[in-house]
């Protein structure tokens, strides 16, 4: 059996009496780019930073290729780091913030020459080589610090927040850049975002980070179609809760009831489920379905009575209160029938397949 390329092994970070992670187990191949995703203060950056040796390890071990890095100083890793922070030299030009590492490592002039007109075309930046940092914007600078990271090509590069700092457009434009360049060199690439939606477009694998742990590790479907917790529901993709009651379990599935409505069998159940006890339902809003006068008889459904109705392009997100005085959001595509002469305060009913819900226990 191969060794992995990069393995987290029983990471924990103590300050005082504060834990900032605890067990982190996490094994990452060669050329993947993994994201850590969360919230703040869920220990994604102490992670990243035990990673490139800013931070020491309270207990645990960071094994690449099989060699531990407890030991070793961070200037001595070979690893790049993205800021979201530009971190670029003012003083120097762009071609010479771009050097500066290789100039570090003693490459011959000549090679650190062609270097730089190498990352600069990975980088879509030729002819901006002697250019100030000042004299360009927020995401040609965060290209700049890309290349730098890479010039020397070191087998991890660590991104921290790097966009958070660039509007939606220009976010949504280097996070094409960083695909682009990954798909082209293959760089396994460690990534910290709070955005799930950053998270989903870059990534190979999302590890969802929680109170200092690791709650779930997957690619974007499997997280988004599978969660194993309550958080990782409400992390990734936009969710509806609805307290239910279960009446049985078997092999993983539920048979539940909502408030007097018949039972509905066979949704995945998550937690330690007790027959007779409460849980959440989550349900997805793009998933569900709205019918008004009758209800659906192919599937479960919810009376709801409309809240409110926003416009929002390619989609109609429609707000609906239960019986139960719990508030379903329903998004359907923009012309949707039964959004035709939809009003705030009109009864519907909310399907759904039991097959694509969850329930969450505890």
């Amino acid at each position: 059996m191969t060794e992995p390329f990069l393995h987290i092994e029983g990471l924990r970070k103590d300050y005082g009496i504060v834990t900032a992670v605890q067990n982190i187990n996490l094994t990452v191949e060669r050329g993947e780019f993994m994201t850590f995703l969360g919230p703040s203060g869920s220990g994604k950056s102490t992670t990243l930073y035990i990673l490139a040796g800013f931070e020491n390890p309270t207990a645990g071990d960071i094994l690449l290729d099989g060699k531990s890095l407890i030991a070793t100083p961070s200037h001595k890793r070979n690893i790049g780091m993205v800021f979201q922070r530009y971190t670029l030299f003012p003083h120097l030009s762009v071609g010479e913030n771009i050097a500066f590492p290789l100039k570090v490592r003693r490459w011959g002039k000549a090679a650190i020459d062609a270097r730089v007109r190498e990352m600069l075309r990975l980088v879509r930046l030729e002819g901006f080589e002697e250019r100030k940092p000042a004299q360009m914007s927020g995401g040609q600078q965060q290209r700049v610090a890309l290349a730098r990271a890479l010039a020397y090509d070191p087998p991890v590069l660590l991104m921290d927040e790097p966009l958070s700092a660039l509007d939606k457009k220009l976010r949504e434009e280097i996070q094409h850049e960083i695909r682009r360049i990954h798909q082209e060199t293959e760089v396994t690439i460690l990534y910290v975002t709070h955005d799930q939606e950053e998270a989903l477009r870059l990534s190979d694998r999302i590890a969802v980070f929680s109170k200092g742990v690791i709650d779930q590790i997957g690619t974007g479907p499997e997280l988004y179609a599978n969660p194993s917790t309550r958080f990782v529901a409400e992390f990734i993709g936009d969710s509806d809760f609805v307290t239910c009651k279960i009446l049985s379990m078997r092999d993983g599935l539920a048979d539940l009831s909502i408030g007097a409505g018949a039972p509905i069998a066979g949704v995945p159940v998550h937690g330690i489920a007790t027959a007779g006890g409460t849980a959440s339902l989550m349900l997805r809003p793009e998933r569900l379905t709205l019918t008004r006068g009758t209800a659906p008889q192919a599937m479960p459904s919810l009376p709801a009575a409309v809240l409110d109705i926003t416009f929002l392009g390619s989609n109609i997100h429609v707000a609906a209160s239960t019986g139960s005085g719990e508030t379903l959001s329903v998004r359907l595509p923009f012309g949707h029938p039964a959004t035709a002469g939809l009003s705030r305060g009109d009864t519907v009913f909310l399907g759904f397949d039991p097959a694509g819900a969850h329930v969450f226990c505890g």
